[in-house]
């Protein structure tokens, strides 16, 4: 049977981070999972609901490479980049926390299932603010980024606009004084501008798999040690979407083709899920491609 926690800030097991800060309105958390691991190193990972694939690329890079260097990922549990996030830690042989916008008995959203599960089966924990059997409200989720940025001394930012719940959670790290790191992104995008304006500001910009591994041996003390991968050809249209998607007209007169030529590469490159036609015409690259195509 799983165990249930209610911890209070005088209980030995309710996690120092959070009772280290006295802004933080914290006085009982629910856990389901092993209450232990809120204790150990962790990194937050956060960045957009509606990622896009270079998002949940950024998300499963930092979940992987976290797991592998033993640090224990934190996310808010929603879809998009927390999954991803959080599902790449446990894939890895790593553990992840849960910070739930409703009682942490309860998943939300559904389609988080696999992570909410996982996380509890693998060594992990689910955490909330609200007492058991809280449905999800606006008001609760507010109050759970705050726990999301306390419990960990380093927030990773995979992916965000200027004005998205990402960046609250941001602004409580920074009031709290934790480390800051951001994927950057397209100037062109508006997924990045809230990422690309962190990096102007100061945090730390995570260009590559090796920037990442440096800042966690940094910051936390690890190192991980994975086997060299031999370099890929990269294809000039996988290199021209690398940077932010396009349509095939826009593509086009950048590569010296006809729009009919290049749709023909369109069509064979997302039959073999290396690109993804969007609702708005563009091609953008899969996360696949992202990690296996463009990885170092």
């Amino acid at each position: 049977m799983t165990q249930r926690y209610e911890l209070r800030p005088e209980d030995e097991a309710y996690p120092s981070p959070i009772r280290e800060e006295d802004g933080v309105r914290a006085p009982v958390l629910y856990v389901v999972g092993d209450p232990e691991v809120l204790e150990g190193p962790k990194v937050s990972v956060i960045g957009a609901r509606r990622a896009t694939p270079y998002g949940i690329a950024v998300s499963e890079m930092s979940g992987r490479i976290a797991g592998e260097c033993g640090i224990t990922v934190v996310s808010g549990g929603a879809m998009g980049c927390d999954h991803a996030a959080s599902r790449a830690a446990i894939d890895a042989g790593g553990r992840t926390v849960i910070v739930s916008g409703c009682g942490a008995d309860r998943i939300y959203p559904r389609s988080s299932t696999d992570i909410f599960r996982d996380a509890v089966r693998c060594g992990g924990a689910i955490v909330s603010l609200e007492p058991w059997g809280t449905p999800p409200a606006k008001y609760t989720f507010p109050k759970r980024n705050v726990i999301i940025a306390a419990l960990s001394p380093v927030l990773l930012v995979a992916e965000a606009g200027e004005r998205s719940g990402t960046m609250g959670t941001v602004d409580a790290a920074l009031e709290m004084g934790r480390t800051i790191y951001a994927a950057p992104g397209s100037i062109f995008s508006p997924y990045s501008q809230g990422t690309n304006r962190l990096i102007r500001d100061g945090a730390f910009p995570i260009t590559s798999e090796s920037d990442l591994e440096a800042r966690l041996s940094l910051d936390y003390g690890v190192l991980r040690v994975v086997a060299q991968g031999t370099s890929r050809q990269v294809g000039e249209v996988v290199s021209a979407l690398r940077a932010s998607p396009m349509r095939p007209d826009e593509l086009a007169p950048r590569l010296g083709q006809t729009v009919l030529t290049l749709l023909k590469t369109l069509t064979d490159y997302e039959t073999r899920g290396i690109v993804e036609h969007l609702p708005d015409g563009r091609y953008s690259l899969t996360s696949r491609a992202y990690q296996e195509l463009l990885a170092p």
